[in-house]
C-alpha cells in the first residue's frame, strides 16, 4: 500500500529522466525555495507602494514582449516579479552543468538511452519550470491589481508573456555557462551571451515596432524568434560542451557556438536593413538552425550493418592431467 501511494504521489516517467532528477533536486535546494519565499515578501510590499501610489501605469504605444522598457513603467509589481524570475532564478542555472562535468558523470549518462540533447533539455525544462512555479505564485497579486482598476489588461498579459519567455532565455544561457569548469570562464561565457542576446534584439524589434507604428504581428513574430534562437544557443553550447568524442580534423563545437554569438548581431542587422525592417526574423532562424546543426553527432544509418568484430579465436585449453 505505501508502494502505491509512493508511485501516485512521485513523477510522471513522460517528463523525462533528466528532469524529473533536477526537479527532485531542485525543489529541496536554496535555489527554489529562497527566491520563492523572498518574491512572496517582496510582492506584497510592492503591492502596499502601488496601493500608496496610484496610478502606476504610463502610456506606451510599444506594448509588445521583450520590450525592457515596459518594467520601469508599469509599477514596482512587475520590477520585482523580473528581478526574481528574469534574473535571479534563472542564474542559479550557472550550477547544473558542473555537477556532471566535474566528476565525470556525464560519460556514464551517455551510455545510457539519454542523449546529450535529453541531458541538456532535461536541466533546462526543470529550471524553467521551477521559474514558472514561482511566477504562477504572483497570480493572485495580479488578479487583486487588476479588480482594484486603474491596470490595463493587455499590458499585463504581455508583461507576463515577457516574464515567461525572457526567463527560458537567460535559464538557456546560464546552463550553457555552466558547461565550462572555472568561475571566471562562466562568467566570461554569460555575459556574452547577455551581450549578444542585448545586441541581436535591438535592431528586429525596434525596427519592425517603428515601421507598423506599434507592437503587432510583425513584431511578435520577431520577438517569437528571437526568443527561440537565443534559447537554442544556449542549450547547444551546453551540448557541445558534453561531447566525449572530437576528432582531430575537427573544430571544437563549443568555439563554433561562441563565434555564433559573435557574429550574429551583425548577421541579423543585415537581415533586418536588406528588408527594412521586416525581416529580422529571417537572420534569427537561420542563426538558430546553423545553431542547431553545428554539432551532429555522426550516426550510420539503420540499415548499415554493424561491422564484425575483429576478435582472435580463443585457443582451446590444454587438456588436464
Amino acid at each position: 500500500m505505501s508502494e502505491l501511494l509512493q508511485r501516485k504521489d512521485d513523477l510522471s516517467d513522460r517528463f523525462g529522466a533528466m528532469t524529473v532528477k533536477e526537479l527532485r533536486q531542485g525543489l529541496r535546494r536554496g535555489m527554489f525555495m529562497v527566491p520563492f519565499i523572498v518574491i512572496q515578501l517582496l510582492a506584497v510590499l510592492a503591492m502596499l507602494a502601488e496601493f500608496n501610489m496610484g496610478d502606476v501605469e504610463g502610456f506606451s504605444n510599444r506594448t509588445g514582449v521583450f520590450n525592457p522598457a515596459l518594467f520601469f513603467d508599469s509599477g514596482p509589481f512587475w520590477m520585482v516579479a523580473g528581478l526574481i524570475c528574469i534574473l535571479i532564478m534563472p542564474l542559479g542555472g550557472l550550477a547544473l552543468m558542473g555537477q556532471e562535468l566535474e566528476e565525470g558523470n556525464h560519460e556514464l549518462l551517455l551510455m545510457t538511452p539519454l542523449t546529450r540533447w535529453r541531458v541538456v533539455r532535461g536541466k533546462f525544462l526543470a529550471m524553467w519550470g521551477l521559474c514558472l512555479v514561482t511566477f504562477v505564485s504572483l497570480l493572485p497579486y495580479m488578479i487583486v491589481r487588476y479588480f482594484i482598476g486603474g491596470i490595463d489588461a493587455w499590458r499585463n498579459i504581455v508583461m507576463s508573456l515577457t516574464v515567461i519567455c525572457a526567463s527560458a532565455v537567460v535559464c538557456s544561457g546560464a546552463i550553457g555557462a555552466s558547461s565550462f569548469r572555472t568561475i571566471l570562464g562562466r562568467i566570461v561565457v554569460m555575459l556574452m551571451f547577455l551581450f549578444s542576446l542585448g545586441l541581436s534584439g535591438v535592431a528586429p524589434l525596434m525596427w519592425s515596432s517603428s515601421q507598423t507604428d506599434g507592437c503587432g504581428i510583425l513584431y511578435h513574430l520577431n520577438a517569437l524568434a528571437f526568443g527561440l534562437c537565443y534559447v537554442i544557443f544556449g542549450l547547444s553550447l551546453a551540448r557541445s560542451r558534453i561531447r566525449l568524442v572530437v576528432h582531430n580534423y575537427e573544430v571544437k563545437p563549443s568555439w563554433m557556438v561562441i563565434g555564433l554569438l559573435i557574429f550574429t548581431p551583425l548577421v541579423v542587422s543585415m537581415a533586418t536593413a536588406m528588408t527594412i525592417g521586416y525581416g529580422g526574423f529571417v537572420g534569427l532562424l537561420g542563426m538558430a538552425a546553423v545553431a542547431w546543426y553545428a554539432d551532429v553527432t555522426p550516426t550510420a544509418p539503420k540499415w548499415v550493418a554493424a561491422p564484425v568484430p575483429n576478435i582472435p579465436p580463443q585457443q582451446p585449453m590444454p587438456p588436464q592431467r
